[in-house]
């Protein structure tokens, strides 16, 4: 029988999360999220980023690990995502964007494979839109991340 891991042994280990960031302006919220995320014990961030993200953020500001590229490759890191770990998603667009029907039918495919939404929320969006669209708020999305950790590796919520 394997002894029961206690407290420190779980923050001794490495749980690795990998930011996805696109051009949205929700971008601007990058550097709160990552710090946010690194005061969870025992988590390893990295983030990859587009190039048009940059725009609303300045890299100086990530204290990470930070991938770019400008042909937008996170669909080709999303396909080669093992099933088995968990992967949220926080959409983030204009209302419009937001109320179209494919925008439906691409969040009930990711939900499909198992992945985790973090829905957006409604409030007044940079474009001037009042609606839904604006991504989650960063602590709605590291409580999120902590219950998901929680629940797939046995890390206590603090």
């Amino acid at each position: 029988m394997e002894p029961h891991p206690t407290a420190a042994s779980l923050v001794e280990r490495k749980f690795h999360v990998l930011v996805g960031v696109t051009g949205s302006v929700a971008a601007l919220k990058l550097p709160l999220l990552v710090s946010k995320l690194l005061d969870i014990p025992g988590l390893e961030v990295t983030v990859i980023t587009t190039e048009r993200a940059k725009h609303f953020y300045s890299p100086q500001d990530i204290p990470v690990t930070l991938y770019s590229d400008s042909d937008e490759w996170e669909t080709c890191v999303i396909r080669a995502w093992d099933c088995s770990k968990p992967l949220l998603f926080c959409p983030a667009m204009n209302t419009t964007m937001w109320e179209h029907p494919l925008t439906a039918q691409q969040v009930d495919q990711l939900k499909s494979f198992g992945y985790v939404e973090i829905p957006c929320v409604y409030k007044k969006l940079v474009c001037g839109d009042q609606g839904l669209g604006a991504m989650a708020e960063v602590e709605t999305i590291v409580d999120k991340v902590k219950e998901v950790l929680s629940q797939h590796n046995g890390i206590q919520q603090s």
